[in-house]
């Protein structure tokens, strides 16, 4: 390990990033310097402009993509490097704001029936009945579940945060019919392959995308659609919006705002059901 490397890794962990942001920003490193064949302290801001442009024009990496690189790069040269002279603003692609593919209470109903697997069903309820990130529905724990207080510990989500959300009667009656099937001793959803390690978040999205084909569900994207479902279910039910950004640990409340435009004519309303699963139940009883 070279100590350019050494150091940037200090500095994250300094700083508390989570361990996906690690693997992002010494890849997006690694990058930058394999293209110019040389270490990256040796490179100056008109190096970094033309490598950026290099990966939105002829590499045609999505803006997301390009900004992660941005901001991983600036990291190493403003925070790690203490480079002053490159503290300047760097044109990426523009983060396009798509509305999602929203999936009716319905759809998500055929989705869950559809997984003959218990396990399997059991990681899309709590995906849905709580509004989880795939990266943290696989970091799950036995004792992330707070059976008393019906509360769910999410920890370390995006951005290092933890936080707790709520865990409703129908989806922790679920979760102890599916522990005394399964017994899952550390983490909640185990790799089958193998049982001492977390569940893989592909082979969650394998899951999902089978159960939706198999329900005849044909909306775009992968297992998030279940965290949007969740967020613009609960904002119908009449959950205030400052209310659903804790839940779904949003940092900025704009964040939260978008499923607001996405709902037209939607008005706040004092307080929701989040009992999401109980209200699909009774639409199929």
């Amino acid at each position: 390990m070279t100590p350019l490397r050494q150091q940037m890794i200090t500095a994250m962990h300094v700083r508390g990033f989570s361990p996906r942001t690690h693997q992002a920003y010494l890849h997006a490193v690694q990058g930058l310097a394999r293209y110019y064949r040389q270490p990256p302290d040796q490179l100056n801001l008109e190096h970094i402009r033309a490598y950026l442009e290099y990966l939105a024009c002829e590499r045609h990496l999505s803006s997301s993509s390009c900004r992660q690189a941005m901001h991983a790069i600036r990291f190493l040269f403003i925070q790690v490097l203490k480079r002053a002279d490159l503290d300047e603003p760097i044109p990426v692609p523009k983060q396009p704001q798509r509305i999602p593919e929203l999936l009716s209470r319905a759809e998500v109903g055929r989705i869950l029936a559809a997984c003959v697997n218990a396990k399997h069903r059991m990681m899309l309820e709590v995906c849905y009945g709580c509004g989880l990130r795939v990266s943290e529905l696989c970091q799950l724990k036995v004792s992330s579940i707070d059976s008393q207080r019906h509360l769910l510990r999410v920890t370390q989500g995006k951005g290092a945060k933890d936080r707790a959300v709520i865990l409703p009667d129908t989806l922790l009656q679920h979760l102890r019919v599916y522990w005394h099937q399964y017994r899952p001793e550390r983490w909640l959803f185990p790799s089958s392959l193998i049982p001492d390690r977390a569940i893989h978040a592909t082979s969650i999205q394998k899951v999902y995308c089978r159960a939706k084909h198999s329900a005849g569900v044909h909306r775009d994207g992968g297992i998030h659609g279940l965290r949007h479902a969740y967020a613009t279910h609960l904002l119908e039910a009449g959950l205030p919006v400052h209310q659903l950004q804790h839940l779904l640990g949003h940092s900025d409340i704009r964040t939260t705002l978008r499923y607001v435009h996405w709902l037209p004519g939607l008005a706040e309303q004092g307080s929701a059901d989040t009992d999401l699963l109980a209200r699909l139940e009774v639409a199929h009883g």
